[in-house]
């Protein structure tokens, strides 16, 4: 598997920069693993699912950030769950977390978001965690495009946990709109869920099409990572993609 590339800036002025998705399930397993995973990837932004939200939470996460060389950017229990970690590479121009409408019966959904600078590089981020059922989950995503789209940025990535498969209506409904990243450049392993027994793609990261994506998978077998960690840290393994922002014109 050839490495990705690491981040670094251009001469024209564009980024490349590692991002990671990554369902860590509450921080309800080893954490210490979750951490050396998440180091090892070298990432500048991670989009977190299932971020601890009730007692101590934001303790927790920053632990996590700390433990990985990073920092909360945003989200956590006030996106019901998704949130954002950065690296001090990224500058931060605003954030919101978002919640989603409720349905009766089912958990609530929230989108963490962000917009951030590297260097010249202006992006749009998302992270997000889908619901359970299939038609909201559907309407979700189209709520996820029209939040991507109001950011007000040329370019824009989301990450998270679908609950759905690429053959299905809300990945399509996606995927038709954003590069599925794993699709326009495979590196890694593919399957996501869960940790133990990988046998379906649920995660995923987009891009809009002006983002030109290096490598997006799991990554199996990158320096520093092993399958014990993996399995260990959560039940879902992570998505790492290497993407080249353009520069703000």
């Amino acid at each position: 598997m050839a490495p990705l590339p690491n981040s670094h800036t251009e001469p024209d002025g564009s980024a490349v920069i590692r991002v990671l998705s990554y369902n860590i399930r509450s921080m309800r397993d080893d954490t210490d693993a979750l951490a050396r995973v998440i180091k090892a990837c070298a990432p500048d932004l991670v989009l977190v699912q299932e971020a601890p939200r009730f007692f101590r939470w934001r303790k927790k996460l920053a632990r996590l950030a700390s433990a990985a060389d990073l920092v909360i950017l945003t989200g956590g229990a006030t996106a019901a769950g998704p949130a954002i970690l950065c690296d001090l590479r990224a500058t931060v121009e605003r954030t919101e977390d978002v919640l989603l409408p409720l349905t009766p019966g089912l958990h609530r959904r929230g989108l963490a978001t962000a917009v951030v600078r590297f260097g010249a590089v202006r992006l749009g981020v998302t992270s997000f965690h889908l619901g359970l059922q299939q038609d909201e989950r559907h309407e979700q995503g189209g709520m996820l495009l029209d939040r991507l789209a109001g950011l007000g940025v040329e370019h824009a990535i989301a990450g998270g946990d679908l609950n759905d498969r690429p053959d299905g209506r809300t990945f399509r409904r996606l995927a038709d709109t954003l590069q599925d990243c794993r699709t326009t450049a495979p590196w890694g392993g593919e399957f996501t869920s869960d940790s133990t027994d990988p046998h379906q793609r649920i995660d995923a990261i987009f891009a809009t099409k002006g983002i030109e994506v290096l490598g997006c998978g799991v990554p199996t077998g990158l320096p520093g990572i092993t399958d014990a960690d993996l399995r260990a840290a959560t039940d879902h393994l992570p998505v790492l993609a290497a993407l080249r922002v353009p520069a703000a014109s």
